[in-house]
């Protein structure tokens, strides 16, 4: 637990400190004795600082990105200011809270936990590129009653991809017992479970854990803008169900739903390039590699025999 409160802290600095080298080192004399440890029922050592420090970062308004901070710190709290200096000022607060405050699942290429990290450094090229960071997350692809499935377009503050059509839920098991669980990827199914709610309003009473089917495994990596990207071990889950459904606009665009000879217009179009119209690249390749195939399983009941939770499917 902190010793004096972040806002003490801030005021403190600020009457007293006056460059951004002077600030930071004022701060880490206060806390450097402190345990930051990090376990997967704690928060991040990378949020725990970032939101106490963003304070004091709003009170000085002191530019960190444009300075270069040498200071003889634990690692967790050097990582810390590393995370501070690299903020975009222009990033939406809803997103960049999510960058830091949501802690991702790092896994090898055969699926075994290594680690966790928090989204802002799992997602940066960088990252991915010299350290080949690679976390776990999952893709729902939601049905009606009717066989139609449910897409969305991700919001335009989205960091990675913004407004792009994709499949009806993209995101990541969280570093928390719940989402931990590797048991019939019961981690994942708890995960869309939460983010179904969180984005798109959806009850979790109208898409039980029990409901979701992993269906298979893949690997990918993509490019988003040129400093955003992803590396994900993506799990599949299909459910069908009729939902009710509420987008949340800080996480989602639009919404629709398509048959599969609406999907396959919607993707003529997006190859040739009509209305702006942009998919991710995941979605992308789920269809071209599984999700016809799977869709004509899910209409037939036989679903269940097509999954392969087997195989990794390495499509980078």
């Amino acid at each position: 637990m902190f010793l004096v409160s972040a806002a003490a802290a801030a005021a403190a600095a600020a009457s007293s400190v006056k460059t951004p080298i002077q600030i930071a080192a004022s701060l880490t004399s206060r806390f450097s004795p402190l345990s930051l440890s990090k376990s997967p029922s704690s928060s991040s050592s990378s949020s725990l600082c970032f939101n106490n420090l963003l304070v004091l970062y709003n009170t000085t308004h002191a530019h960190f990105a444009s300075t270069s901070l040498s200071l003889s710190t634990p690692h967790r709290q050097s990582r810390c200011f590393s995370a501070m200096t690299t903020v975009d000022d222009t990033m939406d607060a809803v997103q960049r809270k999510l960058m830091f405050d949501d802690e991702c699942i790092l896994v090898d290429e055969n699926d075994r936990v290594v680690g966790h990290e928090n989204k802002y450094n799992c997602h940066l090229m960088e990252n991915i590129e010299s350290k080949n960071l690679l976390h776990r997350a999952f893709s729902v692809f939601l049905f009606n009653s009717k066989y139609e499935l449910l897409l969305q377009q991700r919001s335009a503050t989205k960091v990675t991809f913004p407004l792009v059509w994709t499949n009806t839920c993209c995101s990541h098991p969280l570093y928390r017992e719940s989402e931990l669980i590797e048991d019939k990827a019961l981690g994942a199914r708890n995960a869309a479970q939460r983010k179904l709610l969180d984005e798109l309003g959806i009850p979790a009473e109208d898409v039980p854990v029990d409901q979701f089917l992993p269906v298979g495994r893949m690997l990918y990596k993509a490019p988003s803008d040129g400093k955003w990207g992803e590396h994900e071990l993506d799990y599949l889950l299909f459910i069908v169900r009729d939902v009710n459904v509420n987008p949340n606009p800080d996480e989602v665009a639009d919404i629709k739903y398509v048959n599969q000879d609406q999907l396959r217009e919607l993707l003529r179009k997006a190859d040739a390039g009509e209305e702006g119209l942009k998919l991710s690249p995941w979605f992308r390749l789920v269809v071209d590699n599984f999700l016809f195939k799977l869709w004509d399983h899910a209409k037939k009941g036989t679903l269940e025999e097509a999954a392969d939770m087997e195989t990794i499917h390495k499509l980078t």
